[in-house]
């Protein structure tokens, strides 16, 4: 009876756990050093709907009247709609206008995290594949 590996496979169990560990540190080092930085506001243009610019105020609107005909009549589609539609849109013009920036860092620093990263997968990936007979 043979023993296998990580994943059911004879890549071997140390290159999953070292490829594992470096790709969370070089993932949580890459995503901690990631500014993130709204400029979605009252007044300012979420986006723009053909030529017209679309506010996040105007994006309320429609909601305060869906929700007022949620209140009169629970049963009123159109209601439900305008409320859902425009929280989507809420979220759509929030997620669209984030603004995401690396912290100040030294190319040692970027190229740690990318090697830990990206080595990490590549060890990791290596380690579910089945080795061939001749290697063993």
């Amino acid at each position: 009876m043979a023993h296998r590996g990580a994943g059911g496979t004879d890549g071997g169990a140390g290159s999953f756990l070292l490829g594992f560990v470096m790709m969370c540190a070089g993932g949580y080092m890459l995503l901690n050093g990631i500014i993130v930085r709204p400029q979605f506001g009252m007044g300012m243009v979420a986006f723009r709907l053909g030529g017209l610019p679309v506010t996040s105020g105007m994006i309320l609107v429609p909601f305060i009247f869906g929700v007022g005909m949620i209140f009169y009549n629970s049963k009123n589609y159109l209601g439900w709609g305008l409320a859902a539609a425009s929280l989507i849109g809420l979220v759509f013009g929030v997620i669209a206008n984030i603004n995401l920036q690396l912290v100040r860092m030294s190319a040692f620093d970027l190229l740690v995290i990318l090697i830990l990263l990206v080595g990490g997968i590549g060890l990791f990936l290596r380690s579910l594949k089945e080795k061939k007979a001749a290697q063993r």
